[in-house]
C-alpha cells in the first residue's frame, strides 16, 4: 500500500485500539506513577517501556499516542511533548549548545525566544548573532568556529519573512551545525522542514495543533538520536512535561487539523486580499499574497498558508491603532493564535534605524463566516 495521506495520519497514526479494549479514542491516563506486580519487576521497570511505564514525567500512554501521531504528521522519526511552546524552544536550543558556543538566529524571531537567546544563554557565555535570514549566505557569513546552532522561524513572527530551508540546511551540514526551526505558523499540514534537511522541528502546540484555545503545549520532533537525548535530558531532567489530559485534548484537536487549516487559509487569503485594497491600509504581510517579496520561495516550501497575518496602517499611530481594535466586534483582543476564534493585537513594526516604529495589527483569522469578518474589519478601519 502507498503511504497514507495527511488526513489519514491525523485519524489513525499512533492509534492502536487493541491496547485500549477497542476504544477508538485513547483513554486519559491521568496518573503520576505506574506500579509493578512484584519487587523483581521494579528493577527492570524502565526497560519495560513501551509495554510498561514508570512515572509520567518520563512517559505516559496517552502522551505516547500523541507523540507518535505528531512525528508521523511532521515526517520525523520521533517527538517529545512539553508543557508549553517555550519549553519546546528551550529544550531544542539547550540540546544543541553548551557553554562557550555560538548561535545564529533570525532577527524577527518570536520575542520570548529572542530574550532566551540573548539574556538567559548569556549566563553560560553562549553568544548569538541575528541575521535577516532572507539570504542563506547571511548564515555562512555569521558563523564562527564556535557556531553550533542555526535557529530558524519560517515564516517568522510579525512580518512573516522566510528562509530558504534547503540552502540553510546545506550550509549547516557543511559545518556540522544543528538546525532548529519553529514551524508553528505553517503547521505540519502546510510545511515539513525535515524534507528540506532541517534537523529539529518545534511547535507551540498551543496554536494550530491544539486548535481550540484550551491547552498550552509544545513539541520537538526530529531524528531518534536527537529525541532520545532530549527525552532524557531536557525532558526528564528539566521536567517540563505535557499533562496527560492536555495530551488527550491535543489528540482530539489533531483529528480536525486538515479541515481547520484549509478554512483558516481560505478565509485569511480573502481577508488579506481585501485589506490590501483598503484605503486605510499601507501594507499587508502575508505569504499567501503574490505581493509578498518571497512569494516564489513560499510556493516552493509551503503547501499552503495559515490564518496569521499583519497589517500596517497608513496612520501608523498607536492611538489610531487602538481605536481600530476597540471598534472590532468579532475579533478578541488577546495574545496567542491558532484557535477557532479570530484575534487582533496592536503591534509596532520595526522601522529603519533611528526611526519611530509604525503601528498596526496582527490578525488571526478564525473559523467564523469570512463575510462577517470582512465587514467587521471595514467598519473598524473606517471608524463607523
Amino acid at each position: 500500500m502507498k503511504d497514507p495521506g495527511f488526513e489519514t495520519l491525523c485519524a489513525h497514526a499512533g492509534d492502536d485500539p487493541s491496547r485500549f479494549l477497542g476504544a477508538p479514542v485513547p483513554p486519559i491516563y491521568q496518573n503520576s506513577l505506574f506500579t509493578v506486580p512484584d519487587a523483581e519487576s521494579f528493577f527492570n521497570r524502565v526497560d519495560r517501556h513501551p509495554d510498561g511505564y514508570d512515572y509520567t514525567r518520563c512517559a505516559n500512554p496517552t502522551t505516547d499516542v500523541l507523540e507518535a501521531k505528531l512525528a508521523a504528521l511532521e515526517r520525523a522519526e520521533a517527538a517529545r511533548c512539553f508543557g508549553s511552546g517555550m519549553a519546546a524552544v528551550t529544550a531544542a536550543v539547550l540540546h544543541a549548545v553548551k557553554s562557550g558556543d555560538h548561535v545564529v538566529a533570525i532577527d524577527t524571531v518570536y520575542g520570548p525566544t529572542r530574550q532566551f537567546l540573548t539574556e538567559y544563554l548569556a549566563r553560560f557565555q553562549i553568544s548569538v548573532t541575528f541575521v535577516a535570514g532572507d539570504d542563506p549566505e547571511q548564515f555562512r557569513a555569521a558563523c564562527t568556529p564556535q557556531t553550533r546552532l542555526f535557529y530558524l522561524e519560517s515564516p517568522s513572527s510579525l512580518v512573516f519573512r522566510m528562509q530558504d530551508l534547503e540552502a540553510v540546511a546545506a550550509i549547516a551540514r557543511e559545518r556540522e551545525i544543528l538546525t532548529v526551526i519553529d514551524n508553528s505558523w505553517a503547521s505540519p499540514y502546510f510545511q515539513n522542514p525535515t524534507e528540506f534537511g532541517i534537523d529539529l522541528v518545534l511547535h507551540s502546540a498551543t496554536k494550530y495543533l491544539g486548535g481550540h484555545s484550551d491547552i498550552v503545549a509544545g513539541v520537538v520532533m526530529g531524528a531518534k538520536r536527537h529525541l532520545d537525548s532530549i527525552r532524557v535530558h531536557e525532558g526528564q531532567l528539566l521536567g517540563g512535561i505535557l499533562d496527560p489530559f492536555a495530551a488527550w485534548l491535543m489528540l482530539r484537536g489533531l483529528r480536525t487539523l486538515p479541515v481547520r487549516m484549509d478554512r483558516h487559509q481560505q478565509s485569511a487569503l480573502t481577508v488579506a486580499q481585501a485589506l490590501e485594497e483598503h484605503p486605510a491600509v499601507a501594507r499587508v504581510h502575508y505569504p499567501g499574497l503574490s505581493s509578498h517579496p518571497q512569494y516564489a520561495l513560499g510556493r516552493r516550501q509551503l503547501r499552503g498558508t495559515s490564518g496569521l497575518l499583519s497589517v500596517e496602517l497608513k496612520d501608523g499611530s498607536q492611538e489610531l491603532t487602538c481605536r481600530v481594535l476597540n471598534r472590532l466586534h468579532y475579533f478578541g483582543i488577546g495574545v496567542s493564535w491558532g484557535g477557532f476564534e479570530s484575534l487582533a493585537v496592536p503591534i509596532a513594526f520595526p522601522g529603519e534605524a533611528g526611526a519611530v516604529p509604525g503601528w498596526g495589527m496582527r490578525l488571526h483569522i478564525g473559523l467564523e463566516t469570512v463575510d462577517d469578518l470582512l465587514e467587521d474589519l471595514d467598519q473598524a478601519l473606517r471608524g463607523r
